[in-house]
């Protein structure tokens, strides 16, 4: 008997509680379509630049234990041709987009904001936390809760659209800087971006295997972080929360949910599991939604929360 795997996130019904997260699928509506095809509730795009970016030389990505490493650098087709991409897609699609964007300054925050206005998307993610960018432009945005205030109050001043703040888990303290992003009027938060930076060494050539010698950290083996700082932010703050990092099953996925997430990502695990990672998922939620006796997926219980 299949259950009631229906979400709401910010006003939406959403079928399933599965996010596409940025970058995974490329930017071509295709590349959405397929996920759409392979059983995703929600689909997300590259963090669009106001002009184009190639990213960073090859390697990019090299598999590491329990998960994977990469410095794509931001590469993206730039916020114009992006949102072309989104739009071709919502012409043919009711399924739910996320137009997700990366800037350094708040100005271009707001030129990006401004551009995604006149777009078919749903939402705006404010891509805050990129972790392969340092070498160009220092620690993350996320990482200074007076930054991350300052960029959601002024976006959240001109948006059409619901904003969505993506945190970094390389930070001190991850709760201030989402209350500064709740307090500023951000409407919901996505977290946790890759790990990191790591790296990983070719040791017949002695050097490192990718070209940027560092990447981010994905997969399984963030998996127990992501709860932890997913669920001490569910604890503080009272807006919903995208909760990715290492969800590979359907169980994974249900800790996120029991951990505070209202809504889920599932990146890497495409790499383990194959595209249709999404259906499978969604299986094994069902399954277990018959094995607890919950009638659908809101029934699955939330922890506690944290005191104080």
């Amino acid at each position: 008997m299949l259950k009631s795997l229906e979400t709401e996130f910010l006003g939406k019904t959403i079928s399933n509680p599965l996010v596409l997260p940025a970058g995974i699928m490329g930017m071509a509506f295709s590349g959405f379509n397929i996920s759409v095809e392979n059983g995703v509730g929600i689909v997300m795009s590259k963090s669009l630049t106001l002009v184009p970016r190639k990213g960073h030389e090859g390697p990019v990505i090299t598999e590491v234990q329990n998960g994977l490493l990469n410095s794509m650098g931001l590469c993206n087709p730039g916020i114009n041709d992006g949102l072309y991409e989104i739009d071709q897609f919502k012409e043919r699609s009711q399924i739910p987009v996320i137009v997700s964007v990366f800037a350094t300054k708040t100005n271009d925050f707001l030129k990006l904001t401004l551009k995604a206005n006149r777009s078919q998307a749903d939402f705006l993610e404010l891509n805050l936390s990129c972790p392969n960018v340092f070498d160009e432009f220092g620690i993350p945005l996320a990482a200074s809760k007076d930054k991350v205030y300052e960029i959601v109050k002024t976006v959240k001043q001109n948006s059409k659209l619901p904003v969505i703040a993506k945190l970094s888990p390389n930070v001190h303290d991850i709760v201030s800087v989402a209350k500064a992003a709740e307090s500023a009027g951000v409407d919901a938060l996505c977290m946790i971006n890759t790990v990191g930076p790591g790296m990983a060494i070719d040791t017949k050539m002695v050097k490192p295997i990718l070209f940027n010698t560092f990447g981010g950290l994905s997969g399984p083996a963030i998996k127990p972080l992501a709860l932890k700082l997913i669920y001490e932010t569910y604890s503080a703050v009272n807006v919903p929360i995208i909760g990715m990092g290492g969800v590979t099953y359907g169980i994974d996925a249900v800790e996120m949910l029991m951990s505070g997430a209202v809504l889920i990502g599932v990146g890497t695990a495409i790499y383990y599991r194959g595209i249709d990672v999404f259906a499978k998922i969604n299986k094994e939620l069902n399954n277990f939604l018959q094995e607890s006796d919950y009638q659908q997926l809101k029934d699955i219980p939330k922890l506690e929360k944290l005191d104080g």
